[in-house]
């Protein structure tokens, strides 16, 4: 699904060049759940706005689902994020004053999608992210972090992509909340087939992938598989 051939990314500002990605080559599967790992500063979320093509490289190849998007305009760019491609950020970016379902639909505003075929495809995604029906009429702003998160979660969702890129998406939730949102990722992933690469800087998060992509000063200085994912191999 996912080639990146010596990818460089390097930003300028005036006379003083900072390189973030440095020669980063890279392969993954669809139906993978990687985990990419570092520290701040380490070029994991440049690497994933690369991925997700909210960003372009300076140098390098990047083939997504068999197609060179260096050679796609702007507007193709954002017709395949729109298709193929969920975000979860860990600040939810959600509308505050705007219900639940009005924040999920959002992604689906410029689809062609009939507006009659909408509420069914936005509560499908609600319902795929855990989040109780009682919750769907609140607005944003008053619910819990975990509950916001949840409704991040379906707007992903609502396009029904192939990818979901989540960039430390448990970073503003405690412990026990935490495990219910990374459950729910293992859950799209396992049942929906769905690939995931999730963003952190946790190794007890990491480890929840099957894979672990170690970032450092801008280059992959390790990529494993995990022992959950050794484990099911075993079994299979």
């Amino acid at each position: 699904m996912i080639s990146l051939k010596n990818i460089d990314k390097t930003y300028v500002s005036g006379s003083v060049e900072t390189p973030a990605l440095r020669g980063i080559s890279l392969e993954i599967q669809e139906g993978e759940f990687v985990a990419i790992i570092g520290p701040s500063g380490s070029g994991k979320s440049t690497l994933m706005n690369i991925i997700g093509m909210l960003d372009t490289p300076t140098a390098g190849i990047y083939v997504f689902d068999g197609q060179d998007v260096s050679t796609l305009s702007d507007d193709e760019l954002a017709t395949i994020r729109s298709h193929k491609i969920g975000f979860v950020f860990q600040s939810f970016n959600l509308l505050p004053r705007t219900n639940v379902e009005r924040n999920v639909v959002l992604p689906l505003v410029y689809s062609e999608e009939p507006d009659a075929l909408r509420n069914g495809t936005v509560h499908t995604a609600l319902i795929a992210a855990g989040l109780p029906e009682d919750q769907w009429g609140k607005l944003s702003n008053q619910l819990s972090g975990g509950q916001m998160q949840r409704v991040a979660i379906a707007r992903a969702l609502v396009n029904d992509p192939r990818l979901i890129l989540a960039d430390e998406p448990t970073g503003n939730l405690d412990t026990k909340t935490s495990e219910v949102i990374l459950q729910t990722f293992e859950r799209l992933n396992r049942q929906d087939h769905r690939t995931i690469i999730l963003i952190t800087h946790e190794p007890y998060i990491a480890a929840r992938a099957d894979r672990i992509i170690r970032m450092q000063d801008g280059k992959i200085v390790e990529d494993s598989k995990t022992q959950k994912s050794v484990k099911a191999a075993h079994y299979v």
